[in-house]
This record gives C-alpha cells, structure tokens and sequence, in this order.
C-alpha cells in the first residue's frame, strides 16, 4: 500500500539504467503518484523528471467517502476478505514499520528535477488541497496542472490529457523545463 512500491521502482529505473537508458521520467497515478515522489526523493534516483497525477499529499487521510472505504478495506480484517474475494487484491494486515516518508515531505528534496502535480477538480479521492500542498512543498519548483472536471488517476486521464502528459515528460526529461 506504497511503503515498498518504491523499491519496485527503484529497481525498474535500475534496469532500465542497464538497458542504456541514460533519461529516464517516471509517472504515477494515485498511489503509484506517492511512490513516483518518494522515488525521486531518494539521493541515488536519478530520475529526468516526474510527474504524479491524483497523488496523495499525505498519509492516512480520510476525509472523503471514497478514501474512508479504501481504509475500511485495508486496516480490517473484513475488508481485506472483501479486498482478497471481491477485488482479487491481498492486502498485508502489518502496519508500516516504519512508516515512509509522506509525499508533502518528500516533493522538497526532488529539484532540481522537474515535477508535474496534475489533480482533477472533481476527484472524489483527494481533494484539491492535496496537490495544492505538494505544490507549496515544492517551494515554487513544481508545475500543477488542475484539470476541471477531472476525476481520479488513470480512470479519469482522457487521450488528450495523457498525450499532454507525455510530451510535458519528454520535453522535461531532455531538459527543455
């Protein structure tokens, strides 16, 4: 649920190192936004550029109905039969430990490495407070882009919108931002 995710990240941009690879951005959605942040935050990431779109700012929030069933799902037992049954998705029942770094505290050791924040109006996840923090984290270092009626991560990303994504990623990893 996005502690060791960034492990398998660190490990993707590794290989992809190996392959040749020399700018590599990378992009997540949701949680995947969370663990795209903390990556590049880390000293040997490397990364060109990145970009987290419906991430979260901080942990454990529940101010929305949709993030108060996320936590009924994860933190007990009953939603995590529901989580194994319904969703096809095993949920360890372990607290962090320790508990990762949160995004907000993350974004400020990312620049000089370009970053997009990009968040829907209409996300019934996270509201727009969230990428609005990550933002000021940044210290003026990070680009938002609100996008009106949108609604969360890859569920709500239409053609254009990926297709604006990916040139904002290619144009930043080759230096142009």
């Amino acid at each position: 649920m996005g502690d060791k995710e960034v492990l398998d990240l660190a490990a993707a941009v590794a290989w992809a190192r190996e392959l040749g690879h020399r700018r590599i951005a990378t992009v997540g959605f949701s949680m995947g936004g969370s663990v795209v942040v903390r990556h590049a935050a880390l000293p040997d990431a490397a990364v060109a550029a990145v970009a987290t779109v419906s991430g979260p700012a901080r942990w454990y929030y529940r101010g929305t109905a949709a993030m108060r069933r996320l936590h009924w799902v994860v933190l007990r037992p009953a939603g995590r039969l529901v989580g194994r049954l319904a969703l096809r998705t095993r949920i360890h029942h372990r607290d962090w430990d320790p508990v990762p770094p949160s995004p907000v505290e993350s974004v400020p050791l990312i620049a000089p490495v370009p970053l997009l924040v990009v968040h829907g109006d209409s996300d019934p996840y996270f509201p727009l407070d969230h990428p609005r923090s990550l933002v000021e984290a940044s210290g003026g270092h990070a680009e938002f882009w609100q996008e009106e009626g949108m609604g969360h991560a890859e569920n709500a990303t239409d053609e254009e919108l990926a297709r604006r994504l990916g040139a904002w990623l290619a144009d930043s990893a080759r230096g142009g931002r």
